[in-house]
């Protein structure tokens, strides 16, 4: 299927590692043309280094207007942005009552400012030339159902979710499309650092009704999708990518012996 994303100029944020650096390989491979921002100098030029040169590469602040104005505008000097993808974010495991201010400030300015920034000044340009354009933002499974120690993140992409429908709403008379993907939990670069050891495994199978944790190969192809033409007609809309984690909690080994055992009194009678 042809995506039509050929030559089409792509700024993904955090897009030097883990998810982002997914994403921009996989439009990338639709032969869009890409520039990606990132904080982290040094992942920066590892990013190169996979995708390629031709790649546009930005050492960006996503909390910093500054730093936003400068990047938005070098990354516009060739090819004005058709499509924007939010990915860039951090995160943090803090209760509730041991949340510092300081942390709260971090996770918010990156996740929820930093989306907003890099999308207004985006969109602007977008108006101003008057031929329409897509913005995906990466939120989470979090973003519609809370997890413990991560009231800060959780809130962050709640917040994302709202500021998408919200875009949506006002931009959709300039042709501008704002969509919000939530993938469930992935195993990332950063899932990695965090979690320890057979966490993830345990994880899915207590919650997980596919029984795997999600890759990045797994959300990629949505982003792709909702860039696309396919996706003409879809706005304000949050595509959850979460294995069946939000329809319920899986059953444990008794409860699932239990189901085995009345499903196959079902089938015999």
């Amino acid at each position: 299927m042809d995506l039509g994303l050929t030559g089409k100029h792509v700024l993904v944020t955090g897009g030097a590692r883990g998810i982002g650096l997914g994403i921009a390989q996989a439009f990338l491979n639709e032969d869009a043309v890409v520039t990606i921002l990132d904080c982290n100098h040094v992942n920066l030029r590892l990013a190169e280094g996979v995708l390629g040169k031709e790649v546009g590469a930005i050492e960006t602040n996503i909390s910093s207007v500054s730093d936003v104005l400068d990047a938005v505008e070098k990354a516009e000097c060739d090819l004005p942005i058709d499509i924007l993808v939010n990915n860039a974010g951090v995160s943090g495991d803090t209760l509730f009552l041991k949340l510092t201010f300081q942390e709260w400030r971090r996770i918010i300015d990156t996740n929820l400012t930093g989306t907003f920034l890099v999308s207004q000044e985006v969109a602007k340009r977008m108006v101003k030339r008057g031929q329409g354009g897509v913005i995906i933002n990466m939120s989470s499974k979090n973003g519609l159902f809370g997890e413990t120690g991560l009231a800060h993140y959780n809130a962050s992409k709640a917040g994302i979710i709202a500021l998408t429908q919200t875009m949506a709403l006002e931009l959709a008379s300039y042709n501008i499309r704002v969509n919000a993907v939530c993938p469930g939990y992935l195993v990332t670069p950063m899932s990695r650092e965090i979690d320890p050891p057979g966490f993830a495994e345990d994880f899915a199978k207590r919650y997980i009704a596919m029984g795997r944790t999600g890759t990045i190969d797994d959300v990629t192809g949505a982003f792709l999708f909702l860039a696309s033409n396919q996706a003409r007609w879809i706005t304000g809309q949050t595509m959850v990518i979460d294995g069946g984690q939000l329809c319920g909690q899986t059953p444990g080994s008794v409860e699932r012996k239990r189901f085995v055992e009345v499903k196959t009194k079902i089938q015999a009678s």
